[in-house]
């Protein structure tokens, strides 16, 4: 750069340099303000990407790290204190009328002046119970089948049960207490086997036990698990999700569909459209899929309700950045609506009033217009590369808010339909405790019984039937199954 007096004596001395010198401090003028704007986009998004935690996106919780951000839920707060409501029914324990074992506790002499009390009976007997476990020992069962010689010179031999195939084997109740520790409680294999070994006396338990006991229930459960792919199919309404997880070192996911009384679990390599072909679920389903913004799943032909649990964490992000107003108004509104449909349901009531809905609909238009007049759309330069230009996350949201206005407020016009999706979300979250427990799963065989047996437990649970009870039904040979009519 050179000085004004500099440049003053350059235009005396010689005008067509200082002209030239002109054009290419304008040149590099130009540039270091195209330089400048580039590197501001760029801090300002390195700067949206620290501010994200699992409040304001999609990001899981175990990213936040030891920078967690402070508790600040989007609900207001409620009328009920925290704890035990009035009219509660208590859990505790309470005496039972036939107990085990009854230890007496006798009054053998006076304490004052020492006479013998031994043959005195009792004026009154104060109980107390102690509730406890036997000492673990293991019943083994002996099966013998006869065998008889008839005089035509066959050998005739009893039969054995259908669950006694071996000379030494486990029985329902163990295998069951295995599975259920291992693919529902979530236990590694060596703690578990521990477990099996001093808690419950099982001489000797081993990771390949281990793995032939959960590898037949999976087997077992074949059938049922093509039974309950079926069966979601058929639903009126259910949610849609899916989580990566790894398996044999690679990332896989798994595809879950959940409602009220189903759960399926789905691995497969790909997230998109050929995992979810490869389900069978997506192609053949009428009813509405529950789910978030993932474009994949408005490829299939039914129904749809975005989940607005992460509609409000997107918002929240852009009014804690850029402090839009609209945010806040569409945040305040879509949580009035769901307190609105919450109250009506409750008075028995299946859908709000016309006079409600026009209102909140009217409400809900005018805050999209307000916000894309504030965040107009950018149009490419001329002179640019050919295609669309780049919008800001806000015109994409309000773009969606926009154009799938039945989808998110479904909720609103029908009650059935959930605020959020946070069913199926809370139906994953246990393939993701999995993962942080073991790291990886080894094959891609035990992924899949894994999701096979958790399908088969939560469907289970969810109708009201034990996870043990359920486990123990399929070594019998009696794997539960839900009706379908529930689910229409």
């Amino acid at each position: 750069m050179i000085s004004r007096e500099q440049a003053w004596t350059l235009v005396q001395a010689d005008p067509a340099a200082a002209v030239h010198l002109l054009c290419e401090l304008s040149a590099e003028l130009d540039r270091l303000k195209t330089e400048f704007a580039t590197l501001r986009k760029e801090v300002e998004r390195l700067r949206d990407q620290l501010a994200k935690n699992s409040r304001n996106s999609s990001k899981p919780p175990s990213s936040d790290g030891l920078n967690k951000p402070k508790p600040k839920s989007l609900r207001p707060r409620g009328q009920r204190k925290s704890g035990g409501q009035k009219g509660h029914q208590g859990h505790t324990l309470r005496m039972v009328q036939q107990p085990h074992h009854t230890v007496p506790h006798c009054v053998t002499q006076c304490e004052c002046c020492g006479r013998s009390l031994t043959e005195q009976k009792p004026d009154r007997v104060e109980k107390r119970q102690v509730f406890d476990i036997p000492e673990p020992r293991v019943e083994v069962t002996e099966h013998q089948a006869e065998m008889k010689t008839c005089s035509c010179g066959h050998v005739n031999q009893a039969p054995f049960p259908d669950n006694v195939n071996a000379p030494v084997q486990y029985g329902t109740r163990i295998r069951a207490a295995a599975t259920y520790l291992k693919d529902y409680q979530l236990l590694p294999y060596e703690r578990l086997g521990e477990i099996m070994r001093e808690l419950l006396g099982c001489p000797s338990f081993s990771e390949g036990t281990l793995a032939n006991i959960t590898g037949q229930c999976a087997a077992r459960l074949e059938q049922t698990d093509e039974t309950l792919r079926e069966l979601a199919a058929q639903v009126q309404l259910a949610g849609f999700d899916e989580t990566g997880v790894r398996a044999e070192g690679t990332l896989r996911w798994v595809h879950s569909v959940s409602t009220d009384h189903l759960t399926w679990y789905f691995p497969h390599a790909k997230r998109g459209n050929i995992g979810m072909d490869e389900a069978g679920v997506l192609p053949n389903f009428k009813g509405r899929a529950v789910h978030d913004f993932w474009e994949a799943y408005l490829n299939y032909d039914c129904l749809h309700a975005f989940c607005n649990a992460h509609l409000l964490r997107e918002l929240t992000f852009l009014w804690e950045r850029q402090q839009q107003r609209w945010t806040k108004d569409m945040i305040d509104l879509l949580l009035e609506i769901k307190e609105a449909t919450e109250v009506a349901a409750n008075d028995d009531l299946c859908t709000l009033a016309p006079g409600d809905l026009a209102r909140f609909q009217a409400r809900y238009f005018q805050i999209v217009i307000d916000g894309l007049d504030n965040n107009p759309f950018q149009k490419r330069a001329p002179d640019k590369r050919r295609g669309r230009a780049k919008q800001s996350k806000a015109w994409n949201l309000l773009n969606r808010f926009r154009k799938y206005a039945g989808e998110i407020l479904a909720f609103m016009y029908d009650f059935s339909v959930p605020f959020d999706n946070n069913l199926s979300e809370r139906d994953l979250r246990m393939v993701k405790v999995k993962q942080k427990i073991s790291g990886t799963i080894r094959s891609s065989a035990g992924l899949l019984n894994f999701c096979r047996i958790r399908s088969y437990v939560s469907t289970a649970r969810k109708n009201g039937l034990s996870a043990l009870q359920a486990l123990q039904r399929v070594f019998e040979g009696t794997p539960f199954l839900p009706l379908p009519l529930p689910l229409a």
